[in-house]
This record gives structure tokens, sequence and C-alpha cells, in this order.
């Protein structure tokens, strides 16, 4: 069954045009990067956050400091914008419900309820027919029991909610493990999948419009250091058939939610290349980072020109690419060598601010061009390495 349309999808198609205000949920880094896009093109951004002089609202036209929980606030922040978004998958749905009411919200509430809990997106995709892992959830240690006993070991237990960068994720080798594992998540809802065994991680980032065009990148390669990604490349070392399988899923994915934006849908190449879906992330992600500087149009330029009704850019990336994190750690010993890293040919730097909350510390990117994936992986990663000399 399909899920109910998002309110006022038959309305979508009006074009918000430059001059209108644009409202975020979220003042981290893909907040700022959605504002950057959105300025330039010649809007208004007001950002909402619990974090006071956060990234994004360094930049905005408005920052409204409150908590997700203050629907009052919000209701106030949605009477001052055109169109909401957000950054950040966590944000309470009851929230959502609050603005919905009063100013378009893109993508919908149905969208972001659908994806910000394992266990209702798992059997949202399973009932499409969109491969994913073999799974079972669980709500109760009993449960958990009965969905491991299902499913087999080795698997990976994890929270059906407010899981991401490896948080809340468990290996089990053995049934014995059960409630070792049980306490350690806090006796939470949790959804069992068989583990696999990995060819590659892949995600592809796709926007769908108020018209219902579909624009899609090529899929990305991810590579992740303790569950966090590493080093992204494009075009990912996948046959064609998987290219294109993994972007039918992602338009399937988004017409079935009647999806108006940027979606990130992550992907598991088991060793013997089957193709299965990890998880759904409704907004801009961190693997489509190259796209600032490597695509035609930007994963956040995408991002604002779906909510506001405008025909969605082309998603080409013409020339092979790379991004590289930057997490925190780059500052242990001070700050890093910036004009080192940027001597190399092709390499943009990005840095997003105080988003890491360690003093001294921030978060960025590095992203390089090459004449193959392999040259470009190799160009930002010197790059990157060249910050610590």
């Amino acid at each position: 069954m399909k899920p109910p349309s998002p309110r006022g999808f038959g309305a979508q198609a009006r074009v918000i045009a430059p001059g209108a205000a644009l409202g975020v949920l979220g003042g981290s880094q893909l907040a700022r990067m959605f504002a950057i896009a959105a300025r330039r093109m010649g809007y208004k951004v007001h950002t909402f956050s619990p974090e006071d002089d956060s990234p994004a609202g360094q930049i905005a036209d408005l920052s409204v400091t409150a908590q997700y929980e203050d629907l009052d606030a919000l209701r106030a922040f949605a009477r001052g914008v055109d169109v909401v978004t957000f950054e950040f998958d966590n944000v309470p749905i009851e929230a959502i419900d609050a603005m919905e009411a009063l100013a378009p919200v893109r993508p919908s509430g149905v969208a972001l309820h659908t994806a910000q809990q394992r266990a209702r997106e798992k059997t949202f995709l399973a009932d499409r027919g969109v491969p994913t892992a073999p799974f079972a959830p669980a709500a109760t240690l009993d449960e958990l029991w009965d969905a491991v006993a299902r499913v087999g070991t080795p698997a990976v237990i994890k929270t059906a909610a407010f899981g991401y960068d490896g948080r809340g994720q468990h290996t089990i080798a053995t049934p014995a493990d059960v409630e070792h594992i049980w306490t350690a998540i806090g006796h939470q809802a949790a959804v069992v999948e068989k583990f696999i065994s990995l060819q590659a991680e892949v995600s592809i980032v796709a926007a769908r419009g108020a018209d219902g065009d579909i624009a899609a990148y090529p899929p990305f390669e991810n590579r992740h250091r303790h569950h966090i990604l590493d080093v992204t490349t494009v075009p990912a070392a996948i046959t064609p058939a998987v290219a294109r399988q993994a972007a039918e899923i992602a338009r399937t994915i988004l017409e079935e939610l009647q999806y108006v934006g940027v979606l990130c849908v992550e992907y598991f190449v088991s060793t013997d290349g089957e193709l299965l879906v990890n998880e759904l992330a409704p907004r801009p992600h961190n693997s489509g980072h190259l796209t600032i500087d490597a695509a035609v149009t930007s994963q956040f330029e995408q991002q604002v020109r779906a909510v506001c009704g405008l025909p969605l850019g082309s998603p080409d990336i013409p020339r092979p690419a790379a991004m590289a994190n930057l997490l925190g750690d780059l500052w242990v010993d001070g700050e890093p060598n910036w004009a080192a890293a940027c001597r190399f040919a092709e390499v943009k730097l990005h840095l997003y601010g105080k988003t890491d909350p360690r003093p001294g510390r921030k978060m960025g990117h590095l992203t390089a061009v090459g004449r193959t994936a392999q040259d470009a992986q190799d160009r930002v990663i010197a790059a990157r390495d060249a910050l610590l000399i």
C-alpha cells in the first residue's frame, strides 16, 4: 500500500521565486551549504536550530535558536518563510506536522517519518519489492530472540531510531550474545539484519522536483572508517548493470513517496554482486559533497530548485572526482597545514565552521578531480595527508 499523499502536494508546482524566504531546520554543515546555494540564487534563508551561533546561522538572514519541541516557536518560524526543508533526520514528526499546516514542508512529513525509523523504512522498502538484507524488527527482548533466530547469525542488531555513523549497531556472532546486546542498546526497539559480505558500498543522490521530474547523480562509491564516511569516489567501480539498477531503485523510492527534494539511497553491493538498499537519508548527503565542485549542479542547488518548484539542474559529473572528509581529529595537534593541501592541483577545500563539539576543532572536506577515479582519489588523499605535515 502506498503512503498517504503529503498535504498540499497538488499545489507544489507553484514556483517560489528568488527573493522569497526559505526555512531550514538545522544549523550544521548541510544547512550551511544549502544556505550558501540559496543565497547565491537570490533567496533569503532562515534557520531554526537548538544551537546558538551555528555554522548555518552565521550566514543566514535570520537565525532562530529554539528547541524542536517548541511548537509555538516552530509555528512562528513557518509563518515567516515560503517553504521549509531540513538537514536533520531526527526532527520530531510533531514539529513537521505543526509547520505543514502553515507552510509547505519539502520533503514531506511522510518521507521523514518513513526514513527516520529503521523498522518503518525497511518495511516500506520490502513492501515495494526493493531489495534489502534479510531483516526482522524487534521491540522486546523476546522479539529480539525470535528475530535473531529468523535472520540467523552472523547478523547486525541496529537500534530502530537515532542511529547514524555506526551508533547503536552491534554485530552478533552467536545467539548467546542477545541479552548482552539488548542491554547495550538500552532496551530499545531494534532491527536485526543479516550480515552481508561486502564488495562495495555505494550511494545514489537523486532529486525529485515538484513537477515529478527526477534527476540522479551517477553512483558514488563510499569508503568508511570507524563507520564514518571517509572517502567518496565517482565513477564507482561497479558494473553498468548494477549502476542502472541503483538508479531505478532510487526512482521507485522517490515516486512511491511522492518525494520533493534531494534523497540519498545508500546501498550494499555484496561479494556475489547483489545490490541491497541499506538506508535512506531524506536530505542532501555527505557523499554528495563532491557535487559542489565536480557536478554541473550541486546537490544543494538541486535541493533549492526542487523545494522551490524550479526545473532541476543537470546532475552530470564531467570528470572523475573524489571527496575526503576532514574530521575533528585533524586538529588534535593544532591547526592543520592548509597551505600544503591547497598546493595540490585541482583540489578544493571546504570548512564548515564549528561543527565538532570539541574546543578548537572543526570539520570539512577536500574535493579533487582527476584523469581517472583512482587519480582523483590518490590526489585528494595525498592532499589530506599533507595537512599533517
